[in-house]
């Protein structure tokens, strides 16, 4: 399902859908049907290839978010659980390889290490697998090597490299915390990807402190947020993936809110 989401919500799917009308089109010249669709396929995908837009839908995800700041520390705070977004790995002849984290997780690694600096030495739990059908490093591993470049000594750094949603972070985190007696977090991910992501945590009973990574597109200009781009498509295509995945993991039963 989130990789149709993908797909679909892309410049792949723009094309598809394009050629789709294209095709009706011809087959219906003096059809308004095949004209409607493609104004409709032109006005949605320029509409949502402007980061304003996505911007404006995705305030109810992060809505009462903050930063992490020294006065969320607390003494019960003993671990940080780091979820990991997108990386893909460059291989080179014969062998070599560099791991590579995208935008959104090189920020969530930022903001951990943060955290870890305000909380003194915890245990960061570094999480995610390999996307399916990609054949690269784990993003868990990728993130360790970021983390320690940023200062955090590599021993204090656990990995959970087999999960492929959040549901599976979840799940796959819970037992590594009670086998350390671990029993509150700080959960670090992008901000429209917090509520579901606590809500998974807290659904197999981890109680987790939220700290959310800055969106690294904050920084653009106002002007250009009103300007078509594929980052804007990016952005359309998290925010509508968050929200389908609400829905999904409300209709499994995967959610708790409330601590």
């Amino acid at each position: 399902m989130s990789q149709l989401i993908d797909d679909l919500i892309s410049v792949t799917g723009f094309v598809l859908f394009a050629l789709a009308g294209i095709v009706w089109l011809t087959l219906k010249p003096y059809g308004r049907g095949p004209r409607r669709w493609l104004t409709a396929v032109v006005i949605l995908y320029c509409a949502g290839s402007m980061r304003v837009v996505p911007w404006v839908l995705s305030r109810p995800l992060v809505y009462g978010f903050h930063h992490f700041s020294s006065h969320d520390v607390a003494p019960d705070l003993t671990a940080i659980v780091l979820l990991g977004g997108g990386g893909f790995t460059v291989h080179g002849p014969p062998g070599p390889h560099i791991g590579v984290l995208d935008l959104s997780s090189a920020a969530r690694v930022l903001e951990a290490a943060y955290v870890y600096r305000l909380l003194g030495s915890p245990w960061i739990i570094s999480s995610g697998g390999r996307p399916e059908g990609v054949e690269t490093e784990p993003i868990a591993a990728i993130m360790r090597m970021a983390l320690v470049q940023t200062g955090v000594p590599a021993d204090r750094i656990v990995l959970e490299a087999s999960s492929k949603t959040t549901r599976d972070e979840a799940v796959l985190v819970a037992p590594m915390l009670q086998a350390t007696g671990v029993t509150r977090i700080v959960l670090v991910t992008s901000d429209v990807h917090m509520r579901r992501s606590l809500a998974a945590f807290r659904g197999v009973g981890i109680d987790a402190v939220p700290a959310i990574a800055e969106d690294p597109w904050n920084y653009e200009s106002r002007i250009r947020s009103f300007i078509p781009s594929t980052q804007g498509l990016q952005f359309t295509n998290a925010v509508v993936h968050e929200y389908v995945g609400l829905l999904y993991y409300a209709a499994r039963g995967w959610m708790r809110f409330s601590p």
